[in-house]
């Protein structure tokens, strides 16, 4: 393939990611117009339309989406093993994304984080904060951290944190004029804190005892899409939260908020970071790796 083929392919993945040929054009460093005929040229000589332009936007068309698809991640892979060689000769650097959940990223990753980037100041990491199971090779993350059993069998799996359990909270004030739930079908009769996922349904309350799994679609006058705000409306009295157990222990100790359903409320695998199985990890990512592994 002649260089100028690769040069109107990058073109159009910039453009197709970007959704606009304004924001593709200045991270490419050129103009608005000549990326717009590079494109066009691109179309003309593939015989098909690949993207769909409108005043407002641009969209892939199904040719298009195909083409991002399946030559998007061997571009990202090209650069990836190109970093790798480069950092052969040179100390460790570069910048590695995370998507994790809100609890995660700051009871996991930050504490083991800190060490490595005092020492290795080249080296960024970019955390998002995600509570979808987000496709990392379709955003173009570098890796994801989520529990063990949300991870696909086609990653590499690395265990970062111990088993976890979650805890059923709410104030001692909220509890002066209700009774405690005895089992998780009573949460249908409480004002319940939600959280709203990404994909915009609300995440189901999850419980297990003596072999029996339940999922509950609680509701209440609270909902929000991050779990520290739903622990803050918790200690508020506004109702009951459903969190992560190392988040709440220090509050039940003080008796800011009572813990109930404890004994349906079983151990799980804890956080795991993956990646994909096919990716060749740079000289920085094994270093974050070995930085963030579960040591018991």
């Amino acid at each position: 393939m002649q260089r100028g083929n690769l040069d109107d392919l990058l073109a159009f993945l910039a453009v197709a990611r970007e959704r606009s040929f304004t924001h593709a054009a200045a991270k490419l460093g050129v103009s608005q117009s000549a990326l717009s005929h590079t494109v066009r040229e691109l179309e003309e000589r593939l015989g098909v339309r690949l993207l769909t332009r409108t005043t407002r936007s641009v969209s892939p068309t199904p040719a298009g989406e195909r083409l991002l698809q399946t030559v998007g991640p061997r571009f990202d892979e090209i650069e990836t093993e190109l970093a790798a060689i480069r950092e052969l000769r040179e100390k460790p650097a570069g910048t590695i994304r995370i998507t994790a959940t809100e609890y995660a990223a700051d009871t996991i990753l930050l504490p083991k984080l800190a060490k490595l980037l005092r020492a290795y100041p080249d080296i960024k990491v970019e955390i998002v904060v995600d509570y979808g199971l987000t496709d990392i090779v379709a955003q173009r993350y570098d890796a994801g951290v989520r529990s063990g059993e949300q991870v696909a069998k086609d990653m590499i799996a690395v265990r970062i944190g111990p088993d976890m359990r979650m805890a059923v909270v709410g104030a001692p004030s909220y509890f002066k004029t209700r009774p405690e739930p005895k089992k998780p079908q009573d949460l249908m009769h409480h004002n319940c804190i939600t959280l709203r996922l990404p994909h915009g349904g609300l995440y189901a309350w999850e419980f297990e005892k003596g072999g029996r799994e339940l999922r509950v679609h609680v509701q209440g006058q609270l909902t929000y899409n991050t779990t520290a705000q739903e622990l803050n409306a918790a200690l508020a009295g506004l109702g009951l939260a459903y969190v992560p157990e190392g988040w709440v222990q220090s509050y039940v100790a003080k008796r800011r908020l009572k813990r109930v359903l404890e004994d349906w409320c079983l151990p799980y695998s804890g956080y795991h970071l993956y990646y994909p199985s096919r990716r060749q990890p740079s000289a920085a990512f094994v270093l974050l790796v070995n930085a963030l592994r579960y040591k018991g």
